[in-house]
């Protein structure tokens, strides 16, 4: 009987990637960026308990979370921003000038707090525009812009604050944000709480508004959107002023998390935001990452630095753990983006 040979396939089908493993992983990883980044808080979480029992409890929490607060806000503007594969440099220093200024309203001027924080928002949506109008007019790259700017508004925060450190009382409507809501022995700070209300609001908008897919879709390939009748200049430009609001917000929380203002502090939060959304999973070429990814960042971060101490590990030891979990994110982000689909 004579038997006939199985024809070798379609063209497409033998073109198409042999379904291994590790290209089942990255296409996992692919769909939810946020992914890797939790399963490196968790198994952080595990080790740092197992090696110090404090690490869990709820007071050790309540620290974690409170110093996440206000990188973590920053870093919503930031994902904002990388997701256009832009970068801001000067997120930080916007943002202490910011608090300077509202702290400054209220101490020196009697200006009622509401109004000394929609001055300090406004001077971040201004400083917001500026790097975003200089991104899209000029067509100058975001990191000469921002790396600019960000010496610009550290001078003006020195010259403006003139050395000073402004504290102001707790109770007042701009260390609000510093009031401790208790639950037995875990505190929760406002701040904390306005945070996530952050990111669950950009969840949202990220996904399931217009807005949100054209700054994915610019992000990914600006041709291709501008082509799709999206404007991208403008989409660009309201990444930036939208990442300045949401740099106000951060520097209300940061008044209250200090209870007033210092020209010294936050001095590395411009990196630092960087970090915890690169760990978080948003490519630095845009177009991917989800803005909770941002938030397991900022907490990866807190908890390195927490857990490392609690070991008494030198602190010189904590900035090079971050360090290597940031090359680990970029090298993770360039394979998956290497795998063809």
């Amino acid at each position: 009987m004579t038997q006939v040979a199985e024809a070798p396939g379609t063209a497409e089908e033998l073109l198409r990637p042999r379904d291994t493993p590790a290209r089942r992983l990255h296409n996992v990883l692919h769909r939810l960026p946020a992914l890797s980044p939790l399963i490196v808080l968790v198994l952080a979480c595990i080790v740092f308990g197992l090696a110090n029992g404090r690490f869990f409890r709820p007071e050790n929490i309540s620290i974690i979370l409170q110093q996440a607060a206000v990188v973590g806000s920053l870093a919503v503007g930031q994902t904002l921003i990388i997701l256009t594969a832009g970068i801001d440099l000067s997120i930080g220093a916007v943002m202490v000038l910011s608090t300077l200024v509202m702290a400054k309203l209220v101490s020196d001027g009697g200006t009622p707090g509401v109004l000394a924080l929609l001055v300090g928002i406004v001077i971040a949506v201004l400083a917001g525009t500026l790097n975003g109008v200089l991104v899209t007019r000029l067509r100058l790259p975001p990191f000469i812009v921002t790396l600019g700017t960000l010496s610009i508004f550290t001078a003006l925060t020195l010259i403006y604050a003139q050395g000073q450190v402004i504290t102001l009382d707790p109770g007042t409507f701009l260390t609000w944000t510093g009031s401790t809501i208790s639950i037995g022995r875990f505190d929760i700070t406002v701040g904390v709480l306005m945070m996530l209300v952050l990111y669950a609001v950009f969840a949202y908008v990220l996904r399931q508004t217009a807005w949100g897919r054209h700054l994915y879709a610019t992000g990914d390939d600006p041709e291709a959107a501008r082509l799709a009748g999206i404007r991208t200049n403008r989409v660009l430009l309201s990444a930036y002023i939208v990442a300045g609001a949401v740099v106000g917000i951060a520097a209300w929380i940061q008044v209250g998390r200090i209870n007033g203002a210092d020209p010294n502090a936050g001095l590395n939060l411009n990196l630092e935001s960087i970090t915890a959304v690169v760990i978080g999973g948003t490519s630095l070429f845009g177009g991917r990452g989800a803005v909770i990814g941002s938030l397991i960042g900022a907490l990866i971060v807190q908890v390195f630095d927490n857990g490392l101490a609690l070991a008494g590990v030198d602190p010189n030891y904590q900035v090079l753990a971050v360090g290597v979990l940031v090359i680990v994110a970029v090298a993770a982000d360039q394979w998956i983006r290497s795998v063809k689909s």
